[in-house]
């Protein structure tokens, strides 16, 4: 089975809603297909420790790895502090997925103009940092 790209992005809208962002109020989801063609989803986690919360991305990443996903084929991530917003990867969750993307990874998200986007992993984090 397939999931499309609104699939994908009404997955990472549904796990928005499981936020825990009670101090920004800016709720996040993040939905993964990967290499195997299995959904992983996470949602930010915020902590009265600021340093100590988890975004979006970082959840669906380490769920596709306990589940054994090796590589991000897509990914749609789906933020605001109500509606859904434009809202791209920070620069820590670029890194992340780009440890688990390749030249065809797919990033989803709103754009400024509030339409929805592909991105490959490139175009949001030019020369990135790589150890292979």
């Amino acid at each position: 089975m397939t999931i499309s790209d609104d699939d994908l992005i009404n997955a990472a809208k549904e796990a928005r809603e499981h936020a825990y962002c009670h101090y920004s109020g800016y709720s996040v989801g993040a939905a993964i297909i990967d290499d195997q063609g299995h959904l992983h989803v996470g949602c930010n986690v915020e902590n009265a420790s600021y340093p100590l919360g988890n975004c979006a991305e970082a959840a669906a990443i380490a769920a596709m790895v306990l589940e054994g996903g090796k590589r991000i084929e897509r990914i749609a991530v789906a933020g605001g502090p109500g509606d859904v917003a434009p809202c791209t990867p920070c620069g820590g969750c670029r890194q992340r997925i780009q440890e688990f993307a390749d030249e065809n990874t797919m990033i989803i998200t709103m754009d400024d103009s509030k339409d929805w986007q592909r991105y490959s992993i490139a175009e949001l984090l030019p020369a990135g940092f790589h150890l292979d």
